[in-house]
C-alpha cells in the first residue's frame, strides 16, 4: 500500500496542471473527441483481429476483415432498430386517442391536488389590495380610442437550393465526424506496432517494461471489459424482448435491442429504456396494467442483471467501482456530452490502469479502483484502530471456512498488528485505540475458538475489560477456565504435549497463544506457560509428556533474559525439542544466527510449526 508521503503532494504546479488538463479536454473537445473514439475501438477491435491472424491471416487482411465483419453486425442491427423504428412512427397516429387520454388522466391526477391547495391558500389568505389607478393612455385603451396594430411574422420561404444546403449541414457533422473516427480507426490499427514502438520510446530507456506493462494491461482490461458488457446487454436484451413478446407488446425486438443498447450507457441508458417502453405500453393499451406489469418486469430483470449476474460475469473485468462509474459518467459527460457519457468508462479504465505503472496517476487508481490497494493485512489494522469487531468477526469467519487459523495468522492477523508494533511501542498510538486494539484482538480470539470448536453459539460479545492490558494472559486464564489448571488432563501418553512458551510480556504471551488455539485446531495437544511465572509447576513427572516447546523469537533487548531460559529448557527437558518461529521482521529482533546455536530448529510462519508438528493434518488449505 502506498504511503502518504509516496503520493502527489498537492502544489501550485500541480494545480496549474490539472486545470490545464480539464481546458484541453474542454476546448479541445471537436480535436480529442474522434481521436478517443478511434482509440476505444481499436482497442475493442484488437481481440478479433489478433485472433484472425492466428488462423495465418496478415495484418492487412485482418485488419480489414475485422473492420468488415464489425462494420456488417453494426449496419445489420441498425437496419433492423431503423426498420422498426419507422413501423412504430408510422402506427403512432392509430394511437393518438388513446395517448391523449392517458395524458389528460395524468394532468387530472397530477392538477387536482395542486388545485384543491390552491384553494384551500386563498380561502385563508387575506383580499386582494384595491387596484392602482389606471393612466389615461390604460382609460383610452378601455375606451376603444386608441386600437392596437396586429403584427403577423411570417418566415421567408426556402428554395429548393437552400433546402437541401440545410439537410446537407445537418447531416454532414455526424456523416463526417464518422468517416473521421473511421479513417483514424483504420490508420491506427494498421499501425498499431508503430505506435507502440513510439510510446514506449517516449517514456524513454528506463521505463520500457513499465510502460509495455501498461499498454498491455489496458488493452486486456477494456477489451475483457467489453467482450463482458457486451454478452450481458445482449442477453438482457433478449430477455426483455421475449418478455414483452410473451406479454402480447408489438415491436418486442426494438425495445429488446434498444435495451441492450442502451445499456451500455452507465445507470441512465437503463432508465431511458425502461422509460420508453412504459410509455410506449401505455399509449398502445387502454388502461394502465400491461403499463404497469411492463414496467415492474423491466425493474426485476435489470436489477438481476445487475445485482446477479453482472458481478459473475464481469468479476473483476471493468476494474472500476460503482461510484466511479458514476463519477466519470458525470465528469465526461459535462466534457464532451453525449459522446463523453458513452466513453466515460472506457476513459477511466485506461486512467486507472495506467495509475498502476504511472506515480502521476496513482491517486486516481485508489479512488476510482474496483478494491482499493489495500491488503487483507491493512484492511484488518485499519478496522482495528476503527473498533469494527463485527467486520473483522465477519471476514475471519469466512477466511476459516477456506483455510486454516495458522494461515489466517500468518496473512492476516499478525502483519495487520505488525503494521502498528512500533507506534503502539512508542505511545504514538492514543490510549483508548490502545484499549480498542486489545479488546478486538480479545473478541477475536474468543470467538475463533468457538468456532474452531464447533460451540458458537448466537450471543453478544463481551466486552473485555479495559484491565485486561495483557491480551494473551487474558486468553490462557480463559483457557484455563475451560480446561483447568494446567490447560488439560495430564493422564496423557508421553510425548504428546505442545509446549509454547515465552515470557510474561504482552508480545509473547500473545504470540504463545494465537499458535496454541492454532495447534489445536488441529487437534494437537498445545499448552502455554510464561516465564517467570512462579507459579506451581505440575512436577517432574509430567517432563516426559512434552515432546516440543515452541519458545518465541526473542527481541535484541531480551537475549540476556532468553538463553538462561533456554537452558534451563534443555535440562528440565532434555527429550523435548526446542523450536522457535520467526513470524515477521521487527526492528529489534536478535540475530538468527546466535538463536540458531541455542535452538533446534527456526521456522518463518505458523504453517511451517503446524508442518512440524502434524505434518499429516496441518492444513485444510
Amino acid at each position: 500500500m502506498p504511503s502518504l508521503s509516496s503520493l502527489p503532494r498537492l502544489t501550485p504546479g500541480s494545480i496549474v496542471t490539472v486545470t490545464c488538463v480539464l481546458a484541453l479536454l474542454h476546448f479541445g473537445r471537436e480535436v480529442l473527441e474522434p481521436v478517443a473514439l478511434a482509440l476505444i475501438l481499436s482497442l475493442i477491435i484488437a481481440p478479433l483481429i489478433n485472433g484472425m491472424r492466428r488462423i495465418g491471416m496478415g495484418r492487412l487482411t485482418a485488419t480489414f476483415g475485422a473492420l468488415l465483419i464489425a462494420g456488417i453486425g453494426v449496419a445489420g442491427i441498425g437496419t433492423i432498430l431503423t426498420y422498426q423504428l419507422v413501423a412504430v412512427t408510422t402506427e403512432l397516429p392509430q394511437y393518438r386517442s388513446a395517448i391523449h387520454s392517458k395524458l389528460e388522466a395524468v394532468r387530472e391526477m397530477t392538477e387536482k391536488p395542486f388545485a384543491r391547495l390552491e384553494a384551500e391558500l386563498k380561502a385563508v389568505a387575506p383580499a386582494n389590495p384595491a387596484p392602482a389607478p389606471k393612466s389615461n393612455a390604460e382609460k383610452k385603451l378601455v375606451a376603444g380610442q386608441i386600437q392596437p396594430v396586429p403584427v403577423e411574422i411570417r418566415k421567408p420561404q426556402l428554395t429548393t437550393t437552400e433546402t437541401i444546403t440545410r439537410l446537407v449541414s445537418m447531416i454532414s457533422g455526424p456523416v463526417g465526424e464518422t468517416g473521421l473516427v473511421l479513417v483514424l480507426l483504420v490508420f491506427i490499427l494498421l499501425d498499431h506496432e508503430s505506435l507502440r514502438d513510439r510510446l514506449i520510446r517516449l517514456t524513454g530507456k528506463g521505463d520500457v517494461s513499465r510502460t509495455i506493462k501498461a499498454l498491455g494491461d489496458a488493452t486486456e482490461g477494456v477489451s475483457r471489459f467489453f467482450f463482458s458488457q457486451f454478452l450481458v446487454n445482449a442477453g438482457f436484451g433478449i430477455v426483455v424482448g421475449l418478455v414483452l413478446w410473451a406479454a402480447g407488446v408489438p415491436h418486442a425486438v426494438l425495445f429488446g435491442a434498444l435495451s441492450g443498447v442502451l445499456r451500455f450507457v452507465p445507470y441512465l441508458g437503463a432508465l431511458v429504456a425502461g422509460g420508453a417502453i412504459t410509455l410506449f405500453v401505455a399509449a398502445i393499451d387502454p388502461g394502465w396494467t400491461l403499463a404497469l406489469l411492463c414496467l415492474a418486469m423491466f425493474g426485476a430483470i435489470e436489477l438481476i442483471a445487475a445485482n446477479v449476474i453482472e458481478p459473475k460475469v464481469y468479476g473483476h473485468s471493468s476494474g472500476l467501482s460503482p461510484l466511479a462509474v458514476m463519477v466519470s459518467a458525470l465528469f465526461w459527460s459535462a466534457m464532451w456530452g453525449p459522446v463523453g457519457l458513452l466513453l466515460s468508462t472506457p476513459l477511466t479504465l485506461c486512467m486507472v490502469v495506467a495509475g498502476r505503472h504511472v506515480s502521476a496517476l496513482e491517486p486516481v487508481t485508489i479512488l476510482f479502483a474496483d478494491a482499493p490497494n489495500v491488503d487483507e493485512a491493512h484492511r484488518f489494522f485499519h478496522r482495528v484502530l476503527a473498533a469494527d469487531v463485527d467486520a473483522i468477526v465477519r471476514d475471519a469467519k469466512t477466511f476459516l471456512r477456506k483455510f486454516s487459523f495458522a494461515k489466517y495468522c500468518d496473512h492476516i492477523l499478525l502483519p495487520g498488528l505488525a503494521l502498528g508494533a512500533n507506534d503502539f511501542e512508542n505511545g504514538n498510538i492514543e490510549k483508548e485505540q490502545q484499549n480498542n486494539i486489545r479488546a478486538t484482538i480479545a473478541i477475536l480470539a474468543e470467538t475463533v475458538s468457538q468456532v474452531l470448536g464447533g460451540t458458537m453459539k448466537k450471543q453478544k460479545q463481551r466486552k473485555v475489560s479495559m484491565l485486561d492490558a495483557n491480551v494473551g494472559a487474558h486468553l490462557r486464564q480463559m483457557r484455563q477456565k475451560r480446561l483447568g489448571r494446567w490447560q488439560g488432563p495430564l493422564d496423557v501418553p508421553q510425548r504428546s504435549i505442545v509446549l509454547c512458551a515465552g515470557f510474561a510480556s504482552e508480545r509473547d504471551d500473545l504470540l504463545s497463544e494465537l499458535f496454541v488455539m492454532a495447534l489445536r485446531e488441529v487437534a494437537v495437544d498445545a499448552r502455554s506457560i510464561s516465564f517467570g511465572d512462579n507459579r506451581e509447576t505440575p512436577g517432574e513427572d509430567t517432563a516426559n509428556l512434552v515432546s516440543t516447546i515452541f519458545i518465541t523469537y526473542p527481541l535484541a533487548s531480551m537475549m540476556d533474559n532468553w538463553i538462561p531460559v533456554v537452558q534451563e529448557l534443555r535440562t528440565n527437558l532434555p527429550h523435548a525439542i526446542i523450536v522457535t518461529i520467526r513470524l515477521f521482521s521487527e526492528e529489534n529482533q536478535a540475530d538468527q544466527s546466535v538463536i540458531k546455536k541455542h535452538v533446534d530448529m527456526v521456522l518463518r510462519s505458523f504453517e511451517e510449526g503446524l508442518a512440524f508438528v502434524a505434518p499429516n493434518r496441518a492444513n485444510r488449505s
